[in-house]
């Protein structure tokens, strides 16, 4: 029996050029041409201390009708951990602590401005567990204990993992390792999932059976709400540096990035993550890609890709 595919979403952010430089026109099209490909149900888009990075006001007006979102605030975090190192929910800082809590309430008041203004929903709010190198288990429970308790409109709370400190190596993001965050769930019995992505595991663990460990831990904790599909490279490529989280295609949509993401890992993957109640794919358009056709062509061949693997893949 196939595997059947959950519900997708797509990373518009990762693959737009629109967010860089600036281009309604184009962004337009290609949330349109995302949203209308098989089996794709929303996207992630950013929320970098607002809605939308550029125009707000354009946003709540264009987003696809009916698309459910997940509103990311990495995109911002990352850059308050530039500038403050205790930044983050699992700080032990309790400044840095309450500066990240406030960013978030500032984030679920936008969901509710997008429910009322838009024809979105937002189904997920991925967490962070910054500040990097420095997190704390405990600092997170306490604040899971209080995030759990706002009004978050139906959205579900997740921890999205990132790549966790490991001794004597570069992270990329450095947050809480997995069993860290899993346990910061359980202690105070938070309502609150764990989303894995592929790529960040793999720049983590540097092993893509590794990777397919981590997504089976994450899914015997009954907490593995979802799973996103994006590659990680051992090699420099014209995608960047080798173990730079730069949104890899998986390895058949473009050979040339040099993914682990293969075939063999994907169906591996699926199965593991076979409860999950979403899938996501966040790939960066490809080098060559300037238009919103290139680009949505592009996602679509790594959704294709995944959708090859599962329509062969034995439940």
């Amino acid at each position: 029996m196939a595997t059947a595919l959950a519900p997708v979403l797509i990373s518009a952010y990762a693959a737009s050029p629109a967010h860089t430089d600036w281009d309604p026109a184009l962004e337009h099209e290609l949330l349109d041409a995302l949203c209308a490909l098989p089996g794709v149900a929303g996207l992630e888009v950013p929320w970098l201390n607002a809605l939308h990075p550029h125009d707000t006001e354009w946003f709540l007006t264009h987003v696809p009708a009916g698309a459910r979102l997940a509103l990311t605030a990495l995109p911002w975090a990352m850059q308050q951990c530039a500038r403050t190192s205790g930044y983050g929910i699992a700080s032990g800082d309790e400044d840095g602590r309450r500066a990240a809590l406030d960013d978030l309430r500032a984030l679920a008041a936008g969901i509710h401005r997008l429910h009322g203004e838009s024809p979105a929903h937002v189904d997920i709010v991925p967490l962070h567990t910054a500040p990097q190198g420095t997190g704390c288990a405990a600092a997170l429970a306490r604040s899971l204990d209080e995030l759990t308790g706002w009004d978050w409109q139906g959205a579900r709370l997740v921890i999205e993992h990132c790549d966790a400190v490991v001794p004597g190596q570069a992270f990329e993001k450095g947050f809480l390792s997995i069993g860290d965050e899993l346990a910061a769930i359980d202690a105070v019995g938070a309502s609150v999932g764990v989303w894995v992505n592929w790529g960040r595991s793999a720049i983590e663990l540097r092993d893509a059976d590794a990777v397919t460990a981590q997504i089976a831990q994450a899914s015997a904790s009954g907490l593995l709400t979802g799973l996103t599909f994006s590659g990680a490279s051992p090699a420099d490529t014209t995608y960047g540096a080798a173990w730079e989280d730069r949104h890899l295609p998986v390895a058949a949509a473009d050979p040339s990035a040099q993914s682990l993401l293969d075939d063999a890992h994907i169906a591996a993957a699926l199965r593991e993550a076979a409860g999950a109640d979403w899938l996501g794919i966040k790939v960066s358009r490809a080098p060559a890609d300037r238009t919103a056709a290139q680009v949505a062509a592009t996602v679509a061949a790594n959704l294709s890709a995944v959708r090859r693997v599962a329509e062969r893949t034995d439940a």
